[in-house]
């Protein structure tokens, strides 16, 4: 019998470095039936050359990945839909054992995939770490398979979040059904991670977490969106399993002071943005 179609999503922003695994790792799925969809951001490398040698559905749209990602839905023909960055990498059964879960009970709206990071050089390692804390736990990860008519109907990724828009969309599929997991993994490419790069990229995505935080007050806000909580939690999380957080010190107190230096430039970055939109609303 024919199985479903599966519509895999990639969106993509100058990733020639890690396109390449990313798209080989999912036209080696075990599942057969798929549509690889490729929407970028206008990229000015060789993103775009790399991605028509794996498809013919290769899009240009922005300016952020909620609308390149609500475009690719548009365009998709599958019952289901998997959303997927151009920096992962899919373990052989991901999309096999998404389907089966889907179709095991009709009640299941959405399937997160648990990640696992891995890359060069020390921060590469203390990220790692810092995500294998987090398999399991459903208020950090979030959905990326649903069928296609559940993503419809709720009306796809809000487009006016540039941060928080996986939680977000992941928290109103739940509202319809439950949410499953799978055990294949989502392989993280890090690259060889900088420190700095990672604090500039927490400042500036803090910065768009209050529309998120707004949002979620707006539908009922959950337990944890406020930063606040989210940082308290986060680090429960790892004090919870000292074994595994100083099992290698070294990583251990690295990823601690990555984790303290990321909320700090996070704070400071939701601060500055929260400023100038009360200029900007005092105007």
């Amino acid at each position: 019998m024919k199985q479903p179609l599966v519509s895999v999503i990639v969106t993509t922003y100058n990733n020639q470095a890690t396109l390449e695994e990313c798209l080989n790792s999912i036209m080696e799925q075990t599942y057969p039936d798929l549509e690889l969809i490729i929407v970028d951001n206008y990229s000015t490398d060789e993103t775009l050359d790399i991605a028509r040698r794996f498809t013919r559905k290769v899009y240009t749209k922005g300016p952020e990945r909620c609308a390149q990602r609500n475009f690719a839905v548009q365009h998709a023909h599958g019952k289901y839909v998997m959303i997927v960055d151009s920096d992962m990498e899919l373990t052989p059964q991901v999309v096999e054992q998404s389907v089966d879960r889907m179709q095991s009970d009709e009640n299941i709206k959405g399937v997160i995939i648990p990640e696992e990071s891995f890359g060069e050089g020390f921060w590469a390692q203390c990220k790692r770490l810092e995500r294998s804390f987090y398999v399991g736990v459903d208020w950090i990860e979030a959905a990326r398979f649903f069928e296609r008519r559940t993503f419809n109907a709720i009306g796809g990724y809000n487009e006016a979040l540039v941060s928080g828009e996986d939680w977000d969309l992941s928290q109103r599929v739940g509202m319809l059904g439950s949410i499953a997991h799978i055990e294949a993994l989502i392989l993280h490419n890090e690259g060889r991670l900088k420190l700095l790069r990672t604090l500039k990229k927490k400042f500036y995505y803090a910065g768009q977490f209050q529309t998120y935080t707004s949002t979620r007050a707006k539908q009922s806000a959950t337990h944890g969106s406020q930063p606040t909580n989210i940082v308290l939690r986060r680090f429960g999380l790892y004090f919870a399993q000292p074994v595994k957080l100083f099992k290698k010190p070294h990583h251990g107190i690295g990823m601690l002071f990555m984790k303290i230096s990321e909320f700090g430039f996070g704070a400071l970055g939701y601060v500055v943005a929260s400023r100038k939109r009360r200029r900007a609303e005092a105007a």
